[in-house]
């Protein structure tokens, strides 16, 4: 240091702006900036440790802060080119910086009126102080070797910035932690040996994915590692760090992931190609590598499809949970009224689409309000099923900003996201469509041939949806309720024996003789049209395929749900039962159950002959539950086009053998 120096040991000075000028540039700034500030302001001095500690009085309010740095501290001979540049900095050369130009240091008064900045460089030691009524200006002196911090001592070089007088409050212990965690967590990931201390702790680099890969280009080879963070730096955009194989930073450019709602990412490249690295080309450093070089942008072409690939990962996952949230809070139709299976493949339709458009542009649905992702959701289910289901695409690219190919990737996606679900829907519905031909065919043209009861009791307990989801889970074992209600059926049906009224025609009688009715019971908890919670009971009487149903069989059901309402254990209110007469046909000499179903049609239930509240009596035949079976499934049978077998050569055996295959 030279002589003047030393014998004027206090130095004042001035920054080029005024003090409302100063503080007019942070006046958006938040509490806690300061701290930031100071911090950055100890890594643009090279420093590889700063600690923030903050001290309380006996009333927990802040009484001072320190913010201390291992840099190199502040050059006493150099102040005014430091604390009296606002808009510049000693340090901007250094590529590793990124201070506020040497503005931000000043934003403490929004937290305190003073500030002193002890510091050591070279084995001098000094401080500035710097007050807020006059924040534009500062006074250094030099100070003897016992007036300096211990701390900076003990480093031999650093900055130690002394927070006093507070007038803003800083946010609780945990809120301040975090806040230090997203502002620096990029920071120390990119430079792992960096730390932030606050009050004695570490900051953590917060929760991230880390992607490494080794990229060869020409002759050089880079570590590149893609880092995604799940929240989002309070002050960084996506940036591409080049380091040396030193580790220090030689360029920063923003990468190519920038504007990617909910996406935030640090790109940390290390080569010993960046030893030789410069920003520009210049007739000294004709042998430096640049952002020019070929090899550069060989590499920057492979890094970029690596970054795009970490993208696509996080998309479909963030797809997946947007979606789930629409369908956790309601935002998709209902489908009332249709049947199960059509429901499914709607619902999954659907959900594959919205989240193959938000694959394509997230912007669809981020910024969407509740209301107008439901409407975009609702309208995209009737678009994608109607008859002008073409024009969804006219649509989708008339309102996503994507170039020819991604709209094409995007169509072929829909579409085989379409036939898949299509296909993995549609299979058992498929199936089923199928046995309901065969068994049609079976009723009329082999019933007199399925004499055997294995043949029909076969054919029914593998296709027991065909009386609706409810029943599709009867199997053929028998439980204690079961078992009563045979016991009781058994004695209603032994009163009537079988006679020729019963049969299409005399020569049926033998086969049907031969025969045997089918019975299946079930008891399941359910809930009735109140919602109060209930036990369904079914009961289904299946009749042999060569009798034709009449008023004996409607007077046996009767009698049958007259003594099932008279059984004790089965009197609760919360019992309700519904009992099933099925045959082939209804004969076409009775009137009484044709009269019965009339009474009931407006009722929309096929089948029902009584309508009591807890005890309802249905008469159906084949034919019923086969229509019922095409007209609930028509939109998708028409739609799906499903191939309608001619089954005319088929034999009895051949059908029967698949009939009794699960469907």
């Amino acid at each position: 240091m030279g002589e003047r120096m030393k014998k004027n040991s206090v130095f004042k000075g001035s920054a080029a702006i005024g003090n409302s000028g100063i503080k007019k540039h942070f006046k958006n700034a938040e509490p806690w900036q300061p701290l930031f500030e100071l911090v950055w302001n100890g890594f643009d001095a090279a420093a590889s440790f700063v600690s923030v500690t903050v001290v309380e009085n006996d009333m927990h309010g802040v009484e001072r802060v320190i913010v201390l740095d291992n840099g190199d501290g502040i050059e006493f001979d150099t102040l005014n080119d430091t604390f009296g540049s606002f808009n510049d900095s000693a340090k901007k050369a250094n590529l590793s910086i990124k201070g506020e130009h040497g503005r931000g240091r000043l934003a403490f008064h929004l937290l305190c009126r003073d500030a002193s900045w002890f510091t050591r460089y070279n084995c001098v030691d000094a401080v500035i102080d710097v007050a807020e009524p006059t924040i534009k200006d500062f006074e250094g002196r030099l100070l003897e070797k016992s007036e300096q911090k211990l701390e900076l001592l003990a480093q031999g070089k650093g900055t130690l910035v002394e927070l006093t007088h507070f007038t803003g409050a800083l946010p609780e212990p945990d809120e301040l932690r975090e806040k230090f965690s997203v502002e620096f967590g990029w920071y120390l990931a990119v430079h792992p040996g960096k730390q932030v201390v606050l009050n004695g702790v570490p900051i953590l680099v917060p929760e991230h994915e880390a992607v490494q890969k080794e990229i060869a280009a020409d002759d050089a080879v880079f570590q590149a590692q893609v880092i995604r963070w799940k929240q989002r730096p309070t002050s960084e955009k996506s940036y591409l760090y080049l380091l040396n194989s030193s580790g220090a930073p030689v360029y920063k450019v923003l990468s190519s992931l920038n504007q990617k709602p909910n996406f935030f990412t640090s790109i940390c490249v290390t080569s010993a190609w960046a030893d030789t690295f410069s920003k520009e080309q210049d007739l000294l450093t004709p042998e430096a590598h640049t952002p020019a070089s070929p090899t550069w942008k060989k590499f920057k072409s492979q890094l970029d499809r690596l970054s795009q690939t970490v993208y696509d990962d996080f998309l479909r996952m963030r797809a997946e949970e947007v979606v789930q949230g629409y369908e956790d809070e309601g935002y998709f139709p209902s489908y009332a009224g249709m049947d199960d299976t059509e429901k499914v493949w709607r619902h999954q339709h659907t959900r594959e689409l919205v989240r193959n458009i938000y694959i394509a542009e997230p912007r669809v649905f981020h910024n969407a309000t509740k209301k107008q992702a439901k409407l975009i959701i609702r309208l995209l289910d009737r678009l994608a099923v109607s008859n002008e289901n073409d024009a969804l695409f006219e649509v989708l690219e008339g309102a996503l900003d994507l170039d020819a190919k991604s709209m094409q990737d995007l169509a072929k996606q829909l579409h085989r996201t379409t036939l898949e679900n299509i296909v993995a829907s549609i299979e058992v519905l498929q199936r089923r469509a199928t046995a309901v031909q065969q068994l049609r065919y079976v009723m009329n043209e082999h019933y007199r041939e399925v004499l055997e009861t294995p043949d029909l009791q076969k054919v029914i307990e593998s296709n027991t949806w065909l009386f609706g989801p409810r029943y599709e889970t009867i199997g053929a074992e028998e439980d204690s309720f079961a078992k009563i209600v045979r016991r009781m059926r058994d004695k209603v049906m032994a009163r009537s024996p079988l006679s020729m009224e019963d049969v299409y025609e005399e020569a049926d009688l033998p086969g049907a003789q031969r025969q045997v009715d089918l019975f299946m019971a079930r008891k399941f908890p359910a809930f009735d049209s109140l919602g109060n919670r209930i036990y369904k009971c079914i009961v289904v009487e299946i009749k042999r395929p060569a009798i034709s149903l009449n008023k004996k069989h409607l007077r046996q059901l009767e009698d049958y749900a007259e003594i099932i309402a008279s059984e004790p254990q089965f009197k609760s209110e919360k019992m309700h039962f519904e009992l099933i007469l099925l045959g082939r046909q209804i004969s076409t000499a009775d009137t009484i159950i044709t009269s019965r179903l009339n009474a009931h049609v407006l009722r929309n239930d096929p089948g029902l002959v009584t309508d009591d509240p807890r005890m309802k009596l249905y008469v159906m035949n084949w034919y019923t539950l086969l229509d019922g079976f095409e007209l609930t499934h028509g939109f998708m049978l028409d739609n799906l086009k499903l191939k309608r077998d001619d089954y005319t050569a088929a034999t009895k055996e051949e059908l029967v053998a698949e009939l009794q295959a699960e469907h």
